[in-house]
């Protein structure tokens, strides 16, 4: 059986792009769950498929966080991978996405534990929002912050994979985005804009535009609920595949499970210095086809 990948709420589990893409399981929170169920339903978890790698992201409330470390440790588990992102909701729910995708592949757990911080690189995740007052997760300079105080404002900010921050307006350009070819998800908060689809979309040369619901936390991580939120992303199993085979693999000197990248997505122990080395990327201008497991 694939390794299970698991996010902390039901938002952020997409509907997977094809037949084969495995749903995701979810840490539920500990006011709505208790312990001795959370860990009985881990313990089958890792019954049936051996791994669990968790994304959660760095918003996430610190009982919820708390509870994952707790139930790993009770379990004396090592099979238990959690990995912390700062990527905003909507760009985790696509992230969780793509590692469900890689979980059917060729790949070991390890790999794909690993494989997360590699794939957040090639996420562009931002929003649309009337205010900057409260956003205090992407650099925003003083004379954004007086702006967001005129009626009418709005702002596209880009979270990641480098923050930037414009107003929208007349002559007032884009934001920087991806140099290779991407889909486009938008989730619609309340906030009426047409910018993300009648203008950014065009400059980034998206190849389709797909919508999903707003995750419950992102008027939280951006600091209203006046917002678009849009992450654009590889859209292709057999390049994301690629990409990942393409870095060169070791071996965690202090778990032993395999690895690509300079850390290890289980113990987190970081890679020797000599062998912290990795392939090209090139890989997102060819073609492959994915190996799934049979």
């Amino acid at each position: 059986m694939p390794t299970v990948i698991a996010a902390t709420s039901a938002d952020l589990v997409l509907p997977p792009t094809d037949q084969q893409t495995p749903t995701a399981a979810v840490f539920q929170s500990p006011d709505i769950q208790p312990l001795e169920d959370a860990l009985t339903e881990m313990h089958v978890l890792l019954e049936q498929h051996g791994y669990v790698v968790a994304v959660y992201p760095s918003s996430v409330p610190p009982a919820l966080e708390q509870r994952m470390f707790a139930v790993r440790a009770m379990l004396e588990s090592d099979r238990i991978a959690l990995l912390r992102s700062d990527l905003p909701p909507l760009g985790i729910a696509v992230l969780v996405r793509q590692l469900r995708q890689l979980s059917i592949c060729d790949f070991s757990a390890g790999v794909v534990a690993s494989a997360a911080r590699l794939l957040s690189h090639y996420i562009y995740a931002g929003a649309v929002l009337n205010s900057v007052a409260k956003l205090d997760r992407v650099p925003v300079s003083l004379k954004s912050h007086a702006k967001s105080w005129v009626p009418g404002s709005q702002f596209a900010v880009l979270a990641g994979p480098s923050p930037q921050l414009l107003k929208i307006g007349q002559g007032a350009g884009v934001l920087g985005g991806p140099e290779f070819g991407t889909q486009l998800l938008i989730a619609k908060g309340q906030l009426q804009t047409e910018w993300v689809t009648g203008t950014l979309a065009p400059a980034w040369q998206v190849q389709g535009v797909q919508e999903a619901g707003l995750p419950a936390d992102s008027p939280r991580w951006w600091g209203t609920g006046k917002l678009t939120e849009f992450a654009a992303f590889l859209p292709d199993i057999s390049i994301i595949y690629q990409l990942v085979s393409s870095v060169r693999r070791a071996r965690c000197h202090w778990c032993s499970m395999e690895l690509i990248g300079d850390r290890c997505g289980f113990c987190s122990a970081p890679l020797p210095e000599p062998e912290n080395q990795s392939g090209s990327s090139s890989v997102l201008n060819q073609g492959s086809s994915a190996q799934p497991r049979s």
